[in-house]
Formats: C-alpha cells, structure tokens, sequence
C-alpha cells in the first residue's frame, strides 16, 4: 500500500529559506521592494511568498494573487513552482494567475474593447510588418515635410553635388529616419508620451535639426497608419489597458478582483508598465494611496541590461526601492549559492572597482550591493571552485585564445563530463569566429551548440525574400540596397558604403564606357549581383531558391532549412512556377514569422546541455548558468566600446539623431535637466551605453558556478566583420584591475592550467 507524506505548514516552508526570501514570505499586504542579487533564488522565494500568501488569504478565483515576470518561459516556470508549493502544502492550485506584462495588457484590454480604441479584429503587428511600415512612414513623413527633411540633407555643410544629394537621400530614407522613427516611437510610448508631448518638448530643446520634432512627426504618422490598418504593437496592448481601467467602475472591478500583485525582473519595467500594475494592486477603497497598493517588487538594477533595446532604465526600480525603503519596506537578498565563492569575490570587486573609476562619468553603473556566499547548513551550498575559481589570461591573439578555451573544455569535460559550460560573447560575429575555429581546431572531439546560428537559420526565408526581390526588381534601389546588405552581412562583398552605389542602380549593374571605374569592392558587389540576374535568366524561379542558398555559402542546416522552404512553397504555388507567384508565397512566409528552421541536432535542453559547449551571447545568457563560463575577447571597443556614429550619417553631425533623441527623452521622464546641443545629449547617451556594458559584464561574470575563465587577447580585430585583420588592442579596463587584485588567478599562456 502506498503511503503519502503528510502536508507541509507554512513555517516548514519558511524554515527552507534564506534571508531575504524570508522577509518575502513573510509580507502580509501594502509595497515591498526586494533587491537581490545574482543567484539569490529570487524566483524560487517569489514562488514560495506567492503560495504562503494563497494559504493566509484563502485565496480563490474571485480574489487572485497576479504574478507578472519578463517573459513566457519564466512565466511557466514560476507558475509550476507556485502550483509545487501548494501542492506541498495541501492546497488547491488556485488563487492565481501568472503572466508577461503584454499578456496581462491584453487580458484587460481585451474584456472592454469598446473602451480601448481597438476592436475584436485588431491584428499584432509582426517585427517584419513594422518595419515596413516604418519605412511607409519615413516616406509619408517626407513628402508632408520638405523644410525639416531639407535641413537633415544639407547636414553640416552641402555643395549642391547631385551625387552627393542622392547618396544622403539614401542614408535619410533607408537608415537615419527608420532608427529614428523605430528608437522614439519604443521609447515614447513605452513612457505614456504621445506625438503632441514630444512636439512640446521639442520645444524646450531647441537643436539645430530639431530632431523631436522630425521624430514627434514620424511617430504622429506611425500611430495614423497602425489606425488606418486595424493594427496595434506591444506598446498599444498596455495603453489598451490603462484606457479599460480609466473607467471608475471596470477599475473597481479589477481592484476588488486582485488581492495583490507580485513582479518579477522588476528592472525591466518601463514606465507604462509600472504604472499598470500600480492601478491594478491599489487597494479599492484608498486607491490613491500608495502606501495601501499591495505591490511586491523583485528585481536587481545591477542586472539591467535591456535599455538599449527598450525604454526600461535601472534607475525605476532604484526609486521604488528608495521610497520603500523610506517606509521600512526594503527587503535584500544577498546571499547566493549559485557560484563558488572566488568568482562572487571577482563580481563583488569588479562591481565597486567600476563604480569608483567613474568610467561611465555622469552615470553610476551600480548599486552597491554585494553577494554574499550562503550559510552553512543552505539547501543550496556554493559550489567548490574547480581549481582556483577564476582564471585570468592574455594569449597572443584571438586564435590562440579559442585554442586555449577548446583545450580547457576538453580537460573539463574529460575529468566532469556531467558538467556544463559556454562560452559568453558579446556579438554574434564573435560567437560565429568561436564555433569556427573550434570545429577548425578539435572538430568531432567537442561538442558545441552556436546558438546564434538557429538564429541565422531563421533568416533563411527573409534572405531568400530579399535576393528574389532583386531579381524581380534589379532597378529598385531599396531592393539593391537590400541585396546587397545581405551579401554584406554574409562577409561575401567587403564592407563599403552601399548608399554611394545605390541611387543608379544601372550604372552600377552594367558601367558604360564613359562612366568612372570601379574599384574592387564595388566590382566584387556587382559580380554577386550580376550572377544572381543572370540566374534569373537562365533557371526556372522554383530552382532560384536553390542557387540562392549556394551562392550565399549555407552550411547543412541552412541548407536544409532552404530545401523546407523549396517545399513548402511548392506546396502553395501548385502549378504557378512564376517569380511572382514564388513572391507572393515567400512575403506571406515573412509576414507570418512561423516558418521554423531545422535545428539537424534535435536538441531537447537547448542551453545548459551537460558535456557540450554553449556559445551564446552575454544578453541572452541572462537567467541561466553553467558550471564553467569562458569570456573572450574582454577588450576596451567591445566593453565598454563607444557608440557608433555610422560612416554615411556622419554629414549630420559627430552624433546620430536617434541616440540624441532617446537621451532628451530620458531626461525628460528621469527630471533632468534638457541639453543646450545635440552634442551634449550624445555624450550623456554614450554615458548610459557605458554604464550598460559594464551591468552586461557584470551579468556574464556571474552565470558561472565553478569556473570563471576571463580574457584579453593581446591582439584582436577592430571589426569583428573582419576577423582574421588583428593588431594591437587595449583590454577592457577591468580586466587588469582583476589581474592586480587576484594575481593567484593570472596564467601563463605557456604555463599549465592547473
């Protein structure tokens, strides 16, 4: 007969957790912030309060506890844990809901839509759809616009040149404007700021180009078209819902229906977000008092990483915990079990050696919060380092520092081979020059994951989409441009600048005799094109797929991947073999984004795979961890790096509008003081990137458990479009800050690796 185990109380529950998490478990109603750091077990203390709370409050589908975090997959994993919890303590698993911010948005949006300004048939914008809408609104922008877009052509100075005219007017309409236009609409809407507030403030700025004002007229024609087209984005579903809940008595409704609101990766919020769960969490009957709003927040602003993608900025969450720690209501977690003691030792010293360098100026990258190792009798001991913990290393140059990383794997895996590891970069190009010259140096005997290349696979159909397109269209110098940007980004056409070739596309497909020679970079571009015309001519449209994937140099998963879509869009066409039939199935492929590549491993635990190695880059690392973590290429134009200021754009200024935008709104919302030039809020923009990098950095650094493996190579590339060209680099400035403070943990290229 099978016996089950009797129900656990609430206080054996608590007794499981450490400090901090206890504190969570213990919150019986009003705000509370929780700041923990990296490895704390944030997760695991939220899924734990959010049971002990259902238990307290009886809880039940009339009053439910909301549970919100960043994405779909913590979602799920949060909620399996809560649904544990309750089971463990005898409980029904009900009383509440878990969801992303969106799917919460729409939650409520969707039960008034009469009250949203959208309808039932309301479709999401896909990322492929946005951009082309962006691109329909630079130039709707344009024509509505002929005195702001005259002063962006003449830029710092202008001789009339025609040449010159059509390359700017290239660079304006397919760079400028779109990162423009995409930058500002995130960042002001994310913030509650509609057209009409940053034409207001616009004023206040007063720069030379005026850029508010281009961007408050870009994002005014933005918010027309996503109207007129029965569209909404992400940022549309949270003003949806803010609308639903202006109504007194559907906020009521909503008030008296939640008991409280838990958040997870609090950081990550943006304004508009925060605000919406603010409403949601006030208590019915004060609802303007915020000391009665039942909100518990969780994150860790030291991890903040995602402003440069979307409007959340560390310095929200830091304001919240600042007001609840005014109230007594601050709660820290700062002992973590995740990593061996040696490397929390090396976070904890890069992390106030950064903020007392004052590298990133105006800007203090962190809080001072430090890890703490965990108690001796925790669930979740530290890990014993393998040998010292952290190891710190300056081979000659990129190559030898991929060949040392393959050898210490290989030495890893071959005494733990249970054990996990990965190796963290910071772009995609250094993750494709890893897996490369890895397969180069050890091939079978390493068993490696590139993330970034499923990701490539991916783009299969959008790059099949592009070439054909030219093919279709050879004169269009959208499409050219876009050809050849792919060719470009596939390393097989030298790095120039295409805005220059584009505006004649005739000129530059067939010179005539008179026209001026063309250089080797150029002839190179036009050799690909003029081979993808000639095909054109010469094979039938359902083999162009085929000779597309060749010429762009496939590898068997691209490849296969490419013969899919050979099928699938076979399967729609029937018996049109025409181009314009392939055209259409393909753009409806693109639009729908659903088109899955093939993955030729079929790997189940895609990420942390014992006994391979993960190549993956610093940001989408966040949230996991490996026994053993490895990052190259530590050196100062990657972290912290500048910000770029692209070749072609540089007629408008030593700046890019877009950066400069993003900074006069940020100070804006943060209550800053506004920037006398465009110069100015480029350098505080350059300030915030830098005080991101070193976040970054800091959250690579703490993704391993026993083995910290750091390095700057002597020599590496300045371009990592172009690897193989390598000279003298400077390491990223914290790297020999480490090597002064942990010389035990320095090696030798010659010495061993013990």
């Amino acid at each position: 007969m099978q016996t089950t185990s009797p129900p656990l109380s609430i206080d054996d529950l608590r007794a499981s957790l450490r400090p901090g998490q206890r504190e969570l478990a213990d919150w019986i109603g009003g705000p509370l912030a929780v700041a923990a750091v990296p490895g704390a077990g944030k997760s695991t203390g939220m899924a734990v309060a959010a049971a002990i709370a259902i238990a307290r409050q009886q809880l039940n589908a009339r009053r439910q506890l909301i549970v919100v975090t960043f994405t779909r997959s913590a979602a799920a994993n949060i909620k399996a844990k809560i649904r544990g919890y309750l089971k463990d303590l005898g409980l029904p698993q009900q009383g509440f809901q878990v969801y992303t911010l969106h799917g919460l948005a729409w939650a409520i949006a969707r039960t008034h839509l009469e009250l949203t300004e959208l309808n039932s048939d309301s479709v999401l914008v896909t990322v492929t759809q946005n951009h082309r809408l962006i691109r329909t609104c630079v130039e709707q922008w344009i024509a509505a616009n002929p005195r702001l877009y005259q002063r962006l052509l003449e830029g710092r100075q202008f001789d009339g040149e025609e040449t010159e005219r059509l390359r700017r007017q290239s660079v304006l309409r397919t760079e400028v404007l779109p990162e423009l236009a995409t930058t500002v609409i995130r960042e002001a809407k994310s913030s509650g700021l509609m057209p009409d507030d940053l034409q207001r403030l616009g004023q206040e700025m007063g720069d030379d180009y005026l850029v508010l004002a281009v961007a408050a007229g870009l994002y005014q024609t933005y918010q027309e078209q996503l109207r007129r087209r029965n569209w909404m984005d992400y940022d549309e579903m949270i003003l949806a819902a803010l609308r639903v809940l202006q109504d007194p008595t559907v906020r009521q409704y909503w008030q008296t229906q939640v008991f409280a609101v838990f958040e997870d990766e609090a950081q990550d919020s943006s304004p508009l977000q925060t605000r919406l769960l603010e409403i949601l969490a006030a208590d019915p009957t004060e609802p303007d008092n915020p000391a009665r709003a039942n909100l518990v927040r969780v994150g860790d602003s030291n991890q903040a990483i995602n402003s440069t993608f979307t409007p959340a900025d560390p310095i929200f969450f830091r304001e919240f915990c600042s007001q609840c720690d005014r109230q007594q209501r601050l709660a820290t977690m700062t002992q973590a079990g995740r990593s061996a003691p040696p490397i929390i030792q090396a976070a904890n010293f890069m992390l106030q050696w950064v903020n007392e360098s004052r590298l990133a100026k105006s800007e203090i990258p962190f809080e001072m919060q430090q890890i703490q190792p965990v108690g001796a009798n925790d669930p979740q001991p530290n890990p014993a380092p393998e040998s010292h913990g952290l190891t710190l290393v300056t081979p000659t140059d990129t190559y030898q520092t991929v060949e040392l990383i393959g050898q210490r794997v290989l030495q890893l895996f071959k005494k733990h081979p249970h054990h996990s590891a990965a190796v963290l970069v910071r772009t995609n190009e250094q993750g494709r020059f890893v897996a490369r010259e890895l397969r180069r140096w050890y091939g079978e005997a390493l068993s490696i994951y590139e993330v970034g290349q499923q990701e490539r696979q991916s783009h299969v159909p959008a790059e099949m989409l592009t070439l054909l397109q030219f093919c279709d269209r050879p004169h269009s110098p959208d499409y050219l441009k876009a050809a050849l940007t792919t060719l470009m980004e596939r390393k097989l056409i030298p790095t120039q600048d295409l805005n220059a070739l584009v505006p004649f596309p005739e000129q530059f497909l067939y010179p005539g005799p008179l026209d001026p020679p063309q250089t080797e970079p150029v002839l190179q571009a036009r050799y690909f094109c003029t081979s993808l015309l000639r095909a054109r001519l010469e094979l039938p449209a359902y083999q162009l797929i085929s000779f597309c994937a060749y010429t762009l140099g496939y590898d068997q998963s691209e490849l296969a991947t490419a013969d899919k879509l050979c099928d699938r869009i076979a399967q729609q066409t029937g018996h049109d073999n025409t181009l314009p039939a392939l055209l259409g199935v393909l753009q409806e492929i693109v639009n729908s984004e659903r088109f899955e590549a093939i993955d030729t491993e079929n790997n189940d635990d895609r990420y942390t795979q014992p006994g391979r190695l993960t190549i993956i880059t610093m940001h989408k690392a966040k949230g996991l961890d490996w026994d053993y973590v490895f990052l190259p290429f530590l050196h100062e134009n990657v972290i912290p790096g500048t910000q770029r200021i692209p070749l072609p754009a540089q007629f408008l200024g030593d700046f890019t509008l877009a950066e400069v935008a993003r900074a006069q709104i940020r100070a804006h919302l943060h209550q800053q003081p506004t920037f006398a030039d465009a110069l100015t809020a480029w350098e505080r923009a350059q300030n915030l990137k830098t005080a991101e990098e070193f976040r970054l950095l800091y959250v690579a650094m703490t993704r391993a458990k026993r083995l910290l493996w750091m390095s700057a190579a002597a020599k590496a590339p300045f371009t990592w479009n172009k690897p193989e060209n390598v000279d003298d680099r400077k390491p990223c400035p914290v790297f020999p800050a480490l090597q002064e403070r942990f010389p035990a943990s320095v090696l030798s290229c010659r010495g061993s690796f013990a």
